[in-house]
């Protein structure tokens, strides 16, 4: 992923920028799935500053998500080449904003869309990496299993997508 047309940011980097009073800050937050596993922890917001709000939860997944993924593709789909789709050190995934549900009593973000094999058959970056459109658009088509989202679409326009809702969805389980 290139530094070329960020358009995304932590939170935490942009000075006059901050979780509004009626929202939850979920930075440490556990994550769940659709199934109640264990997906990883909330370690960043991301921003994207045209759209002046959070559009992603930055996660970093857990070890046995990790692991289950390598398994995943292990297997030998053909004879010749196969790598793994993550490499050593990217433990890193987002999640669209408009996906996740937050349990404030447990302190929990779930994500009842995504279920633990969609997220380990997804492709993770390390912190700290730039997090491009592409990567964005491609993440966004493995969740929601539709390959029909195309590059025509404008980044800002992009956001707009129920995905991106930014009501922090809640519920007390």
């Amino acid at each position: 992923m290139t530094h070329k047309n960020k358009n995304l940011f932590n939170l935490d980097e942009l000075s006059g920028y901050q979780v509004a009073e009626y929202y939850h800050d979920v930075r440490g937050w556990d994550v769940k799935d659709a199934d109640n596993r264990a997906i990883g922890k909330v370690d960043h917001l991301l921003v994207n500053k045209n759209k002046e709000r959070v559009v992603y939860l930055d996660v970093e997944v857990d070890d046995n998500l990790i692991e289950e993924g390598h398994k995943t593709y292990q297997n030998q789909v053909s004879e010749g080449v196969h790598e793994f789709l993550n490499k050593e050190g990217e433990n890193h995934l987002i999640i669209p904003i408009g996906m996740a549900t937050i349990d404030t009593k447990h302190k929990l973000v779930y994500t009842n869309q995504i279920n633990w094999l969609t997220f380990t058959e997804a492709k993770r970056y390390r912190k700290g990496d730039v997090i491009d459109f592409p990567y964005e658009l491609n993440l966004v088509r493995h969740y929601i299993g539709d390959n029909t989202i195309h590059n025509s679409n404008t980044v800002d326009a992009f956001y707009d997508r129920e995905e991106f809702n930014n009501t922090y969805l809640e519920t007390d389980l």
